[in-house]
Formats: C-alpha cells, sequence, structure tokens
C-alpha cells in the first residue's frame, strides 16, 4: 500500500473503510454503552442516587467515553490506520476504554478514582506514544496543542476522582468536561500555536462518515440488547409482549429516520463542504446527541416493558419521552449540517412530544411508549412523503 512520504498522513491508495481492528474497537463501546444504560436503568427504578443526579453523572461518564472515541476516530481518518505506530495507539484506546467501561457502574463512587486515573493515562500517554514514537510526525505542534488542553483537563479529573465527596466531583468533572469539549470542537487553540482540528490538512470523509454511522448502529445495537434483555426477563404476558413488539418497531423508525438521506450521504457532504473539518466537527456534536438519545430511550423501552400497565412516574418520562426528544433534536442538526435546513417534521415532532407530556402523565407506561412510536412514526412518514414528491437532494453544506 502506498503512504505518502513520513509514512503517517493517508493517502489516496489508503483504504477508506474501517480497518478490522477499529471495528474490535467498537466492540468495547458496546460494553460501555450497556453499563451506562443499566446504571441508568437502576437509577429510574432503584432511586438511591435520585433520578436527575444519576442522569447528570451518567452524561459525565458518556462524554467521557464519546471524547475518547471522537479523538481516535478523527485520528485514523487523517492518519493511516494500518502504519503500525497507529495501531498501536488503537489497541492502547481499546484497554483504557475498556477499563473505563468496567468503572461506569461505580464510576461516581468506588471506582471514580480508576476511571479518572485511566481516562488522563490515556488521553495523555497515547499523544505522547504518538509524538515520540512518531518522532514528532507529522505535526509536532498538533501534540503539543492538544497536551496544552488535556493539561488542563487532567488535574479536575485526578482531584474528582480521589475526593471522598461526590458533591465535589460532580462539579469538578464538569468543569473538566466542557475544558476537553472546548479543545475537542476549537481546535485546540493554544497560546503562540493558535488552534487546529484534526484532519483541517486532509481527511478521509468517506471513513469519517462511517465511523459516524458504526457509532449509530452501534447505539441502536446496545438499544435491542436492551430489549431483548427486558423481555426474555419478563413472564411473556400480553402486555409485555406487546411493550416488547413496540420497543422493537420504535428502534426501526429510529433507524429509519437517521439513515433517511442525511445519514446516508454524510461522505458526500464533507467532501462537498468548504470547510470539511469544521463540517465534521458539527457532525460529531449530532451524532453525540443522537446517541445520547438512543441510550436514553432504549431505557424507556426497559421500563415500559418491565412495568407496561403499572404506575407511571413522572421522571419517566424523561426516558420514554424524552429519549426520542433529544435523538430529533440531534437528527435535525445533523440535517442542517447536510443539507443547511430543518425539515417541519423535525420541529413538528419535538413540538408533539412536548405537547404529549402533560397528557401521558395520567397513563401508563406502555401508552407513553405508544405515543413515543407513533410521534416517530410519523416523522418518518413525512420522510417517505417527502421523498415521493420531490427528486433526490444533493448535500449542500452550509460552510
Amino acid at each position: 500500500m502506498r503512504n505518502t512520504p513520513d509514512g503517517l498522513l493517508r493517502s489516496e491508495a489508503t483504504r477508506q473503510r474501517a480497518t478490522f481492528l477499529e471495528l474490535f474497537l467498537d466492540l468495547v463501546f458496546v460494553f460501555a454503552l450497556t453499563r451506562i444504560s443499566a446504571r441508568l436503568i437502576t437509577d429510574f427504578t432503584d432511586g438511591q442516587r435520585g433520578v436527575y443526579a444519576g442522569i447528570g453523572q451518567a452524561l459525565l461518564l458518556f462524554l467521557a467515553l464519546w471524547a475518547v472515541w471522537s479523538v481516535t476516530v478523527w485520528s485514523t481518518s487523517w492518519l493511516d490506520p494500518d502504519a503500525p505506530i497507529v495501531q498501536t495507539v488503537i489497541i492502547m484506546t481499546l484497554v483504557g476504554a475498556m477499563t473505563m467501561a468496567v468503572a461506569v457502574p461505580h464510576g461516581f463512587g468506588a471506582r471514580a478514582s480508576l476511571f479518572a486515573i485511566t481516562l488522563v493515562t490515556l488521553q495523555i500517554g497515547r499523544v505522547v506514544y504518538f509524538h515520540v514514537a512518531g518522532h514528532g510526525r507529522p505535526d509536532p505542534r498538533q501534540s503539543i496543542r492538544i497536551l496544552f488542553w488535556f493539561g488542563l483537563s487532567a488535574p479536575l479529573w485526578l482531584v474528582g476522582g480521589l475526593v471522598n465527596d461526590g458533591t465535589v466531583r460532580g462539579p469538578l468533572w464538569t468543569l473538566a468536561v466542557l475544558i476537553d469539549y472546548a479543545g475537542l470542537f476549537l481546535g485546540w487553540p493554544t497560546p503562540r500555536l493558535g488552534a487546529q482540528r484534526l484532519g483541517v490538512q486532509t481527511i478521509a470523509a468517506e471513513h469519517l462518515a462511517e465511523r459516524y454511522q458504526q457509532f449509530l448502529l452501534i447505539a441502536l445495537g446496545e438499544a435491542i440488547f436492551v430489549i431483548g434483555l427486558a423481555f426474555s426477563g419478563s413472564e411473556f404476558h400480553i402486555d409485555q409482549t406487546g411493550g416488547f413488539v413496540l420497543a422493537l418497531v420504535s428502534t426501526v423508525l429510529l433507524w429509519r429516520i437517521y439513515f433517511h438521506v442525511a445519514g446516508g450521504v454524510l461522505g458526500t457532504a464533507i467532501g462537498r463542504s468548504r470547510d470539511p473539518a469544521r463540517l465534521a466537527t458539527g457532525m460529531a456534536f449530532a451524532h453525540m446527541v443522537m446517541i445520547a438519545g438512543i441510550v436514553l430511550t432504549g431505557v424507556g423501552f426497559e421500563l415500559f416493558i418491565a412495568e407496561p400497565l403499572g404506575h407511571l412516574p413522572a421522571t419517566w418520562l424523561i426516558a420514554i419521552l424524552g429519549g426520542p426528544v433529544v435523538f430529533i433534536a440531534g437528527r435535525a442538526h445533523l440535517e442542517y449540517q447536510v443539507f443547511g435546513r430543518v425539515s417541519p417534521s423535525r420541529i413538528a415532532g419535538l413540538l408533539t412530544l412536548g405537547l404529549l407530556t402533560p397528557v401521558t402523565l395520567h397513563a401508563d407506561p406502555l401508552s407513553a411508549g405508544a405515543a413515543a412510536a407513533l410521534v416517530l412514526l410519523g416523522v418518518a412518514g413525512a420522510d417517505t412523503r417527502r421523498a415521493r414528491r420531490h427528486p433526490p437532494e444533493t448535500p449542500s453544506p452550509p460552510f
């Protein structure tokens, strides 16, 4: 395989499809998402931590894991994934992410220090390794930029993981996440060096698009895992069977809404963009939101399969209706990134789910799930009608 002169940057000859090692890495994140879902399900049903505190904690853990995956996928869309140095970094990420995932169930308790130390060691260690092993190639200034920003957040992660007071850990880790994401989305602006996003020189559009699509499918697979686990542990009553079927239909609708047009032409959109690195950054944010919505929706599936006709606590609507809200909001943002517009069906879906909230407060969990599914069906149906009436649309990114 022909490489660029420094042997690390991608060339036209490098493969656009994800390597088997990259797909192997994704398996770790499948497990990580299952741990986050299990943690949220416990928060909604047990109540020891409190639903709102549990959601906040799970969100911070999810964002930390997503940042690890995002930097990795950006790197492999900029660098040759078959280069030994890059493969070593992927393996380091696999081991570190697996350790973090194992710590997730008690990530704000007994395993907080393990989660924080692993995160900091992984984020800084792989940059240092790449810089040393690659002899500064392909851009030593980029390593300095990233290390500068990780150096700002690392003390917050470590102190938050080592303190015994959970009320201190939350604010420290929240600030650390904000710093990490500010650096990621702004291109790690650094004194004297300025800012530069990964891949601004050259980026494999098809590879990056495929990696986003694959991770979203991972999230859908995790939702299916939750559905199967919840139903297999039930008594197979008619109402529980109805919840199982409803959850499967809802998952298919999530898949349909994502991949209808915008989700299937990400590579073309990146290739047509005047600023591919900026567009890819926006897509990363959109996928992060959608995946969070799918995970939360999967928690809602577990709730209405386990207790379909029981009492509906108001907090359960955060998952049953809120999950689809978060997903549709992220999908609307992705549509804007690809076409520079947002379909009215997305806005209508969000408004309808909001209006359904006070109505479903007096319903049972299964009815609330059915209402959410009907909204998803309406959004998917509107997409189908639009496709029949209008010719295929060419991606036209806003930047």
